[in-house]
């Protein structure tokens, strides 16, 4: 498609066009640029995956009463990412509309897109999932313990080594029925996960993620999951802002907190 999609409209047509199975939910992502990479924050720069487990304590340190009602550390995640600290998580949108948005709101004039995500419902979590407390927990673990994590070894003899046991001790704060059967090959894999609607801007943005493992790339897809991308042509979108905006997608709803409220009136009535 050449041209790229040049309205709310075109995008929605696109996106009835889009098959999938019925064991599979499609879940979407807007870049407001299409060399963007799928990739979490956290991922973008080795000292920042290296730092992983300073970055989760200091923070925690720095502010604790705002995570004081969070007992998994996949929460705590979830909340950090909306504070902007890097985290192996990767935002997602059960609503393509929203996804629009995000690709459209920049007012970089490049290409933008909005990535459709095709995932087996049998690779979809829920916030307490005993899979995604392993993947969530990597983020306590400190560099030298991931480094020493062997992959080669059977179920029994890896939930034994130490770098496993430590992990096995984080998870059990938050589980401690949770029993030595970590299997060794999720903890490089990707999974979507639907977290609680703990803040109003998981809800209004029908809000998921996609937890990472160690050293888990997306690229073009990953298993369970299989990704088609639809390009947005960016002299529209200025055109597709105000389309959504009739809609009631836009800054005060998509951010729903009263300064972003005040700054859309007062954009809406200085235009």
């Amino acid at each position: 498609m050449p041209k790229g999609i040049t309205s709310t409209e075109g995008l929605i047509r696109k996106i009835f066009k889009i098959k999938h199975a019925d064991d599979e939910s499609l879940f979407y992502r807007g870049h407001a640029n299409d060399t963007y990479l799928l990739e979490p924050s956290l991922y973008r720069k080795q000292k920042l995956i290296d730092a992983e487990h300073l970055l989760f304590r200091e923070l925690l340190v720095s502010n604790p009463a705002d995570f004081s009602g969070d007992i998994a550390t996949f929460e705590k995640l979830v909340r950090m990412q909306h504070y902007s600290l890097p985290t192996r998580l990767l935002d997602l949108t059960s609503n393509p509309l929203i996804a629009l948005y995000f690709a459209c709101k920049s007012h970089e004039m490049a290409t933008a897109e909005v990535i459709v995500f095709k995932i087996k419902n049998s690779e979809i979590k829920f916030f307490d999932s005993d899979t995604v407390s392993c993947l969530a927990n990597l983020a306590r673990l400190q560099k030298q313990d991931k480094d020493q994590i062997d992959f080669t070894l059977a179920q029994v003899p890896f939930n034994a080594t130490l770098p496993i046991t430590k992990l096995l001790h984080f998870i059990r704060e938050e589980k401690s029925f949770f029993v030595d059967k970590i299997v060794p090959g999720d903890l490089k894999r990707i999974f979507c996960v639907r977290g609680k609607m703990t803040n109003n801007r998981i809800t209004s943005q029908s809000g998921a993620f996609l937890i990472f493992g160690l050293g888990a790339t997306l690229g073009t897809g990953h298993p369970g999951i299989s990704i088609e991308r639809l390009s947005i042509n960016k002299n529209n979108k200025k055109k597709i802002l105000m389309e959504l905006d009739a809609l009631n997608i836009n800054e005060s709803t998509v951010f729903p907190y009263i300064e972003n409220s005040a700054k859309y009136i007062s954009k809406k009535y200085d235009a």
